[in-house]
């Protein structure tokens, strides 16, 4: 049987975790000296009221190559074959930690796949895996199909204040005071496991209106399985925008999900995006 193991910063939801029987290893998050682990440590809403009432900026870590040999070793122990699929290398070292616990394992059954991506972008990808996996393809196969598929991952979001943007080394000081003050709310895509300033949209519902025009310009290449709608603390404002998508008739499914500690340490409240899949050409 093959187990799909993921990492925290994925953002899938509960329902998609259970349903797909989805495993997932935390990234660590640091307020000062206090370290916790995303998605197991605290709730979501437990996150977001440390973060709005400490002045302490949040600092993340990956996971340790140990980290990933603790659940390589359960999970080959239980019989499974292990796919695991993890946040972009460009961004973050957890992929190389997967691939040096993986030397531990010598001819185990253990595919490692980069994402390239962030947040939805590697959930999506962990559920074609599961329906991969449901038509009873094998762990080489699902992975090198997944591989095939990450350079068709869609990924753009805007942010409500550029503040976490600069506080994570993103922007320069200047640049965020002076975006704050005009009001802009610039679009982050995402090429070659980089993330980019697309387009500065002044003012909230322009740039609102603005990401899901860059979703919907071209809706036939859409992969009809699934849409993700990720939000940091925007529920109300992500459903908006689930449910113009929904009328639209773009995927059998669009789903809301919340981004975890890791990806809102980074974006900050009111930070919301769209992801999905391309069909290959």
């Amino acid at each position: 049987m093959i187990k799909i193991l993921t990492d925290s910063t994925a953002d899938l939801s509960p329902e998609l975790v259970e349903s797909y029987r989805i495993e997932q290893i935390p990234l660590y998050v640091y307020f000062g000296e206090d370290c916790f682990r995303d998605g197991v440590d605290f709730t979501y809403e437990d996150f977001w009221e440390k973060l709005k009432t400490t002045d302490v900026f949040p600092r993340t870590a990956q996971p340790s190559p140990a980290d990933f040999m603790e659940v390589y070793r359960r999970l080959l122990d239980e019989g499974k074959e292990v796919l695991f699929i993890g946040i972009g290398s460009t961004i973050s070292g957890t992929i190389s930690s997967a691939l040096l616990a993986q030397k531990e394992f010598p001819g185990a059954p253990i595919e490692v796949v980069d994402s390239y991506s962030l947040s939805m972008g590697i959930g999506l990808l962990c559920v074609h895996a599961g329906e991969m996996v449901a038509r009873g393809m094998t762990l080489k196969e699902t992975a090198e199909e997944l591989r095939e598929m990450v350079p068709r991952v869609w990924v753009s979001f805007i942010v409500d204040s550029l503040d976490y943007l600069y506080k994570g080394g993103r922007l320069s000081k200047t640049q965020a005071v002076l975006g704050n003050v005009l009001n802009i709310h610039p679009r982050i895509a995402m090429a070659e496991g980089r993330l980019f300033a697309a387009e500065k949209i002044r003012g909230k519902r322009r740039a609102v209106k603005g990401l899901i025009d860059w979703a919907t310009k071209e809706p036939e290449k859409i992969d009809p399985l699934m849409i993700s709608v990720t939000h940091c603390d925007a529920g109300e404002e992500a459903e908006e925008i689930a449910d113009i998508l929904r009328e639209m008739g773009l995927a059998k499914e669009v789903v809301v999900t919340k981004a975890g500690a890791v990806i809102s340490s980074h974006c900050g409240p009111g930070t919301v995006g769209i992801l999905y899949i391309a069909k290959e050409d």
